[in-house]
């Protein structure tokens, strides 16, 4: 039975691998490059790169590789693709899991930094508009309101109070996921995936996380752990659609 507590999930390397959606973004760049311009083999380089631990500049590297010139709009052009794609990507084996043994018994939301459109179409493409309860993405909310900036916190927590539920944020990067919510009072959980694109520590015990698992089958042990004991049966939240915040 899960633990009665409101757990906001991260999306990148928590829900899904983030790898996934790079692979797809490539090859939706180089589909688009093929087609408009004739030149094949962007997404197979890009992959490459990208698998070799490249991060950032990609696509720079990528065209040089294929003897393009550099070009600016070239560029912008790729990035935009890559970044409004509709994604090929799915649920992690265990967060398909996860969700499925919570649906319809306590509510669930998310918090994502991103692009909006870029983390729409992910939230689409997983089917998480239509199982999650409150979805917040930072890119949405203006500029310099991404994590940590309490704004996407407050949010969750103003949807959450008629639950009087305490809250976990269970994400991936301590650089920017677990220091708002420690110091709001939030549970929090770091989820190490093994095939994770940012393998990177907590600065200081503030931006550490209250617990690190590895997979989300360990996420309800490790909740009852961390909170007290409530011997009362988890009753089941009824599902009311009206209620679904739309994805900001």
């Amino acid at each position: 039975m899960p633990t009665p507590v409101l757990i906001v999930f991260d999306l990148d390397d928590t829900l899904y691998l983030e790898r996934d959606f790079a692979r797809s973004g490539f090859a939706a760049a180089g589909a688009w490059l093929q087609e408009r311009a004739g030149i094949a083999g962007l997404g197979e380089v890009c992959r490459a790169f990208f698998d070799a631990g490249l991060r950032g500049r990609i696509f720079d590297e990528a065209l040089a590789c294929l003897g393009v010139p550099p070009d600016p709009a070239l560029l912008e052009q790729l990035i935009s693709v890559y970044r409004s794609h509709e994604p090929d990507i799915a649920l992690a084996a265990d967060a398909a899991r996860y969700l499925d043994g919570r649906d319809g018994l306590v509510p669930s939301a998310l918090i994502t930094d991103g692009p909006a459109t870029t983390q729409q179409a992910k939230v689409r493409a997983l089917g998480l508009d239509k199982r999650l309860d409150c979805i917040v993405c930072t890119g949405a909310l203006g500029p310099g309101r991404g994590k940590p900036h309490p704004e996407a916190f407050e949010r969750v927590e103003a949807w959450a109070a008629r639950y009087g539920l305490p809250l976990a944020y269970v994400a991936d990067n301590p650089l920017k996921d677990f220091v708002t919510p420690r110091a709001r009072g939030w549970w929090t959980v770091q989820i190490e995936r093994p095939e994770r694109v940012h393998h990177v520590v907590a600065p200081n015990a503030a931006h550490a996380a209250h617990a690190r698992i590895a997979s989300l089958d360990e996420l309800d042990a490790c909740l009852a752990r961390l909170l007290p004991i409530d011997p009362r049966p988890v009753r089941p939240f009824p599902t009311d659609t009206s209620r679904r915040i739309p994805i900001s």
